[in-house]
């Protein structure tokens, strides 16, 4: 008898991330509330979201970080161990590989977002390509160029929502045939048995990010005056 897919948000930031302001409560409140089964907790260089969201016994949790590199940002998934940011693609994958995770290139095609696009030669040694990022810009034509590069590589494609905010999560997923644990969901996206599926945020959510972009941006420049 086959499995049920399991439908994971494989991109999902919480307050451990500069930029987002998501609870770990909310994480699982709003994963439950879109009929998640679980979600990657993928904060910006940092496991402490993850790690702290792995206790619980209500949600799966994939661990991982959004690790920026020299030339864009990866996806390093099941993982627990940091992985160093700004080393070059190479290392990077290798420190992931020997952390015992995977590697997923993120928001390969996106304006206004760090993104590798068509500078990835297949000789690369990454795992998948995220092809569906709920926050990309402009939607349909960076999904559209990230299949085409996933293709191209002829590697698996995940979805995630790439949420900074509580409800954006689970507006883009991955139907993953696994079983309920990190380690089978981190194998079956190594094989390719999923499926990535997903829409863009709101007009509305987009204006929010913006201006709480602005604000952080006002808040940090404020800080580093009067403590300089």
């Amino acid at each position: 008898m086959n499995k049920s897919p399991l439908k994971i948000d494989l991109h999902v930031h919480t307050c451990y991330s500069e930029d987002a302001t998501i609870t770990p409560k909310e994480v699982i409140f709003f994963a439950k509330k879109s009929g998640l089964d679980g979600v990657a907790v993928t904060d910006h260089d940092t496991l402490k979201g993850a790690l702290k969201l792995a206790k619980n016994r209500q949600l799966l949790i994939i661990p991982g970080t959004e690790v920026e590199t020299r030339r864009g940002h990866v996806l390093a998934l099941g993982i627990k161990t940091s992985i160093q940011s700004k080393l070059n693609m190479a290392e990077t994958l290798q420190r992931i590989h020997d952390a015992g995770g995977i590697a997923v290139l993120a928001h390969p095609a996106v304006v206004f977002k760090t993104g590798l696009g068509q500078m990835i030669s297949p000789s690369v040694n990454l795992d998948a390509v995220e092809v569906i990022n709920s926050a990309s810009f402009p939607f349909f034509l960076s999904t559209h160029l990230s299949c085409k590069l996933a293709k191209r590589l002829s590697l698996p494609q995940t979805a995630g929502s790439d949420a900074h905010h509580a409800s954006e999560i689970g507006t883009a997923y991955t139907w993953v045939k696994a079983d309920s644990n990190a380690d089978d969901v981190i194998e079956a996206i190594r094989k390719g048995t999923i499926t990535p599926c997903g829409k863009p945020i709101t007009w509305a959510r987009r204006i929010g990010r913006g201006a709480f972009y602005v604000m952080n941006v006002k808040k940090r420049l404020y800080s580093s005056k009067f403590s300089s």
